[in-house]
C-alpha cells in the first residue's frame, strides 16, 4: 500500500524520523553555542551577552588601576538586550576613566550609547555598574588621548593589541577616534 505520494509508509516514516532527528540536533548544537557564547564572550573581536563577575557595590572614584588592566570589556543594552564588547579603557593620572573607540561611527555599540547611558565595566573579573558619556570637547579628547598613548606603552597591554606595536608617544589624535567618560553609577 502506498500513500498518497506514492511514498510508502514505512519510508515516509524514516524519511520523517531522519529530519526531526536532524532537527533537534540542530537545535541542540544552537542552543549549546549559544549557551558558550553568552557565558565566554565578548571573545577577541566577537561582541558578547551579559558581562558576569563579582559585582562591586563600592563607588569608584580613582580609576588609575585600570591602566594595569591589559584589556576592558564594557556592556551596555542595545533595546531590550546587553551586548558586550572588549575595548582599551584608560585612566587619566588624576583618575578619570575613559573607554577607547577606534572609528567609532563604524562600529555597532559606540553610536546607540546615550547621554548618562548606564552599563557594566569588568575589570579582571569585577564588575562596575557605570555611567558612559561621549567626550566630545577637544581638550578632554586630548586628556583622554595622551592616557591612551601612555597606557599603549606598557608591553602587558601591547600583547593584547592587533598590529603588537606602541604608538609614539607624540601621536595625533585621530579625527575618527571616539572616548566615552566612564564614571561609577553606585552613590551618584
Amino acid at each position: 500500500m502506498e500513500s498518497d505520494q506514492g511514498i510508502p509508509p514505512r519510508r515516509s516514516k524514516t524519511v520523517r524520523a531522519i529530519v526531526l532527528g536532524f532537527a533537534a540536533a540542530l537545535a541542540l548544537a544552537a542552543i549549546t553555542g549559544g549557551s558558550i557564547w553568552a557565558l565566554t564572550c565578548p571573545c577577541e573581536g566577537t561582541p558578547g551577552f551579559v558581562l558576569r563577575g563579582d559585582l562591586t557595590e563600592d563607588p569608584v572614584t580613582d580609576w588609575t588601576f585600570a591602566n594595569d588592566v591589559p584589556l576592558c570589556q564594557i556592556q551596555i543594552s542595545v533595546g531590550w538586550r546587553p551586548h558586550s564588547v572588549n575595548l582599551n579603557c584608560m585612566a587619566s593620572p588624576d583618575g578619570d576613566l575613559f573607554l577607547s573607540c577606534s572609528s567609532g561611527e563604524s562600529k555597532y555599540w559606540c553610536p546607540r550609547v546615550q547621554p548618562d547611558h548606564l552599563s557594566r565595566l569588568r575589570l579582571e573579573g569585577v564588575v562596575y555598574p557605570v555611567v558612559l558619556n561621549r567626550v566630545t570637547d577637544p581638550a578632554t579628547l586630548d586628556k583622554a588621548w595622551t592616557a591612551r598613548v601612555q597606557k599603549l606603552q606598557k608591553p602587558e597591554v601591547q600583547s593584547v593589541q592587533p598590529g603588537g606595536a606602541a604608538p609614539p608617544l607624540d601621536a595625533e589624535r585621530p579625527d575618527t577616534w571616539w572616548t566615552f567618560q566612564v564614571r561609577s553609577a553606585l552613590g551618584a
